[in-house]
């Protein structure tokens, strides 16, 4: 039977390569005793708070040993299945994880559920500390009726179909529709109405699925409108993601004037990243494109468009009920000024047609184990600068430490100073000491619950028949059960 648990090289035909050493300074990496050159040490979560938790804690402890777990059969989580394909750039970060991962003092081990297949206390147990980076893998609802109906999607899953993640791979969504709308005004808002309008000869090169590249060849939607609760002033997308739109082959943007009037004065006067922001959108509503995009968007067949001071109340079913055919939203005002403004609705409601749904409103993350203590309202691990609230030797990075916001250049900075926090702990002598199994020890309760698993389910089966068991004869059924 397949191994549960592979190390990244395993997997790959690349040489391995290794960077020369780096030069040890004092100011560089910390000192630590005798008894505390070895820590083995685990990260739940391979995404880029795991990966960079990781490099992190080998770059300045040369003696740590460093297990990455991960639910999913291969590492770099949101890098992997949430960066939009045409975006290749922000993917090369991959290439450093690589490095991490080949290390002779780190492994990767997919396929491991933790919270299921292993406890956090089991972990606890074998490692002298453990760190929890395993991001938001779930989305916020909406909370309205009709959210169950066919044809409406959380963005989340959306972005797992087409970027291949294999929980969302049977999603199919129907594109047969003329009108999208995507609730919310965030990045990932724009990277989904940027695939659904990009000519998918642009998307040919990239490493979107086959699977998906295939129905976006098929589709029929021609208008993605982009729906946000409150003003042009409080929009979440940055410049980069807004001037890609703009300038999308084959598409024409849609903005109302009325929407920035009396804003020009109140623009000057905000920080520079947001005034160049709003000053993009205040041009591309209120001024007349001119030379290459004005004959670029003379001939657009697609188009996509910002509506602002909307909110969704009810998604509306088709006339026999069985999918979505529109969205009814609550027109708003705002309460406040800047970004802290708050949107009321004002009684005034509009219907607006559609075939496709797409809510965009946040990740969040889920508690992972009884044992550690979550804060469901905020979505976050209670911690201490990364040490989660009263339990030793445990701590936590990225998302989960602090919700889901920011980029990948954030998430870097938050999980450097999680491992930093952990070495501080360590060389103060407030993690266990002596030596702990580490992976060793893990490794033989995943064998023993593999049994246990297949027992089980041996056991039920025959059960029906009034048998003691029903044996399994398909090896690949076992891998099945077994998740893998």
């Amino acid at each position: 039977m397949a191994s549960r648990c592979w190390r990244w090289w395993h997997w790959s035909a690349w040489p391995r390569i290794r960077p020369p050493p780096a030069r040890s300074t004092p100011s560089s990496r910390q000192q630590f005793s005798t008894q505390e050159q070895t820590p083995q040490i685990c990260v739940v979560g391979s995404g880029p708070a795991g990966f960079y938790t990781a490099q992190h804690l080998l770059k300045h402890h040369t003696q740590a040993r460093v297990d990455i777990y991960e639910k999913q059969l291969v590492p770099f989580g949101l890098v992997r299945f949430g960066v939009a394909p045409d975006h290749p750039e922000v993917k090369n970060v991959i290439h450093t994880f690589t490095q991490t991962a080949r290390s002779d003092r780190c492994a990767f081990h997919g396929n491991v559920v933790v919270g299921r297949d292993v406890t956090v206390p089991e972990l606890r147990e074998a490692y002298h500390a453990v760190v929890l980076s395993y991001g938001a893998e779930d989305h916020r609802a909406m909370e309205i009726p009709g959210e169950e109906l066919p044809g409406v999607f959380s963005a989340r899953a959306f972005v797992g179909w087409y970027n291949g993640l294999p929980e969302n791979q049977e999603l199919a969504p129907d594109l047969s529709c003329d009108t999208a709308v995507i609730l919310g005004q965030g990045n990932v808002a724009l990277d989904v109405a940027r695939i659904l309008l990009t000519p998918p000869e642009h998307l040919e090169k990239t490493d979107i699925t086959e699977a998906s590249l295939g129905l976006l060849r098929q589709s029929r939607v021609k208008t993605v409108w982009i729906v946000g609760r409150r003003g042009p002033l409080q929009v979440a997308f940055t410049i980069k993601e807004l001037r890609e739109m703009i300038q999308l082959p084959g598409t024409q943007p849609i903005l109302d004037p009325a929407d920035f009037l009396g804003l020009q004065d109140r623009i000057k006067e905000m920080p520079r990243p947001r005034k160049r922001l709003a000053e993009l959108l205040l041009q591309t509503a209120t001024e007349k494109p001119g030379g290459e995009d004005a004959a670029r968007q003379a001939v657009a067949a697609r188009a996509w468009g910002l509506r602002f001071f909307r909110s969704p109340q009810q998604v509306l079913p088709s006339a026999d009920g069985r999918r979505a055919a529109g969205i009814r939203l609550a027109v708003t005002r705002l309460e406040g000024v800047g970004e802290t403004a708050r949107a009321v609705p004002t009684g005034d409601t509009e219907d607006l047609p559609c075939g496709l749904v797409l809510s965009s409103i946040g990740y969040k993350s889920r508690p992972i184990d009884p044992s550690v203590p979550f804060d469901p309202k905020l979505g976050v691990i209670p911690n201490m600068e990364g040490r989660v609230v009263d339990v030793p030797g445990l701590y936590c990075s990225g998302w989960v430490k602090r919700g889901p916001t920011g980029v990948i250049g954030t998430t870097m900075t938050d999980s450097f100073f999680t491992s930093q926090t952990l070495l501080q702990d360590l060389k103060a002598g407030l993690l266990p000491s002596g030596p702990r199994p580490g992976y060793a020890a893990i490794k033989a309760l995943l064998s023993s619950r593999d049994w246990e698993k297949l027992d089980a389910e041996e056991v039920s089966r025959g059960q029906g028949t009034g048998k003691p068991r029903e044996k399994l004869l398909d090896p690949l059924e076992m891998l099945r059960l077994l998740g893998r």
